[in-house]
């Protein structure tokens, strides 16, 4: 009988050890294959390590899920962040280095998404309401927008601009199209116009599809869609300009941000080649994007502009900072400070402060002469 048992606790003792023991392998294994997949991907062994550390924190099932899985690269980021800001480190060199390649691991995650990488192939699926820029050789270069898209011709809204004369006729006139698609990229392609009409209530023009619809620009990064206020300063050099501003600057708002630069809603008509500083708050810190206007939507009726900005070469702490709001990596906190907060602060004058405006809109207009707009 003790026999028995002393063989049965032998053949037990002996399954576990071959169980623990491939456990160890497979575990050994995983982690081979997690620093092969790490150095594919671009990160030194070093990073390699720390990223393995993330993942052990994250308690992630799988941690090569790390280098494909969207949510669980975030995880391992938010992490990263909220132990860098508990300890006081977040600053330094090397922990903004390493989140930064963590950022662009990230945005090529996003980048490499079906609806972005394959966009669309022809004007027929253009959206109703999709802004376009339509070129006429000899004219110059005029605002429009789809108003209706079927698929024998599309419907775009009659531009009125000062340059041409009431009178001025656009059929048969060989037009080129270009409009910028929400995170996709640039596309062009050559029509005529077949007819003016009335659509939907708008003096429009009928004008044939594009056979050849060329994609051009492809999107270099993720942007968000805000509505921040914000204060603009003009640029007098090619300079860029990232110190805080404590003067006065123009209200504006900020429409959308990404680590390439942001559109700007201002009031006045501005200009392309525009140089510019935005201030304004993002994650209850001051953030400047100096860059320049590549172009803008103007809207007479409002007397509005949206102005389309290339931001210059960001320190890394502050492209890291945008990121991690791009990408909902910040903690949640209240930065939507209104005018009359910031206005309130101006009185106090404090070093590291924004400098408020009086209430009343200032268009860009009024800052700068009409030489310069």
């Amino acid at each position: 009988m003790l026999a028995t048992i002393l063989v049965i606790i032998i053949v037990v003792s002996g399954v576990l050890i071959l169980i623990f023991s491939q456990q160890n392998k497979d575990k050994k294994n995983s982690w081979i294959q997690f620093f092969a997949k790490g150095k594919d991907a671009g990160f030194s062994f070093q990073e390699i390590e720390l990223l393995r550390r993330l993942a052990i924190k994250s308690a992630l099932p799988d941690p090569t899920a790390l280098f494909w899985s969207q949510n669980q690269l975030e995880m391992c980021i938010r992490n990263m962040v909220r132990t860098a800001r508990l300890s006081g480190g977040g600053g330094d060199q090397s922990t903004q280095d390493f989140l930064s390649k963590l950022y662009d691991y990230r945005k090529k995650i996003e980048m490499e998404k079906p609806k972005i990488k394959t966009g669309i192939t022809n004007s027929r699926q253009i959206e109703e309401g999709q802004h376009i820029r339509i070129l006429v050789n000899g004219q110059g270069v005029f605002p429009s927008r789809i108003v209706k898209n079927i698929g024998q011709y599309l419907t775009v809204a009659r531009p009125t601009t000062p340059k041409l004369p009431a009178s001025f006729s656009w059929t048969g006139l060989k037009l080129s199209v270009y409009f910028w698609r929400d995170d996709d990229a640039g596309y062009v392609f050559d029509s005529d116009v077949q007819d003016e009409v009335f659509s939907k209530g708008t003096a429009s023009l009928k004008i044939s599809h594009g056979e050849n619809l060329i994609r051009t620009q492809k999107r270099r990064s993720i942007r968000l869609k805000t509505h921040k206020p914000a204060f603009l300063y003009i640029l007098d050099s090619n300079q860029a300009s990232h110190n805080v501003e404590m003067s006065p600057g123009l209200k504006c708002f900020v429409e959308d941000i990404s680590d390439c630069g942001c559109a700007v809603l201002v009031g006045g008509k501005g200009a392309a080649s525009l140089r510019i500083k935005v201030q304004f708050i993002l994650n209850n810190r001051p953030v400047c994007i100096s860059g320049t206007v590549r172009s803008l939507d103007y809207n007479e009726e409002d007397n509005k502009s949206l102005l389309h900005t290339e931001a210059d070469p960001m320190p890394l702490e502050t492209r890291n900072h945008i990121l991690g709001e791009v990408f909902g990596m910040l903690p949640e906190e209240d930065d939507e400070l209104p005018f009359r907060v910031l206005d309130e602060e101006a009185s106090n004058k404090s070093d590291g402060e924004l400098v408020g405006v009086a209430d009343e809109e200032v268009p860009v207009a009024s800052a700068v002469s009409d030489d310069a707009l």
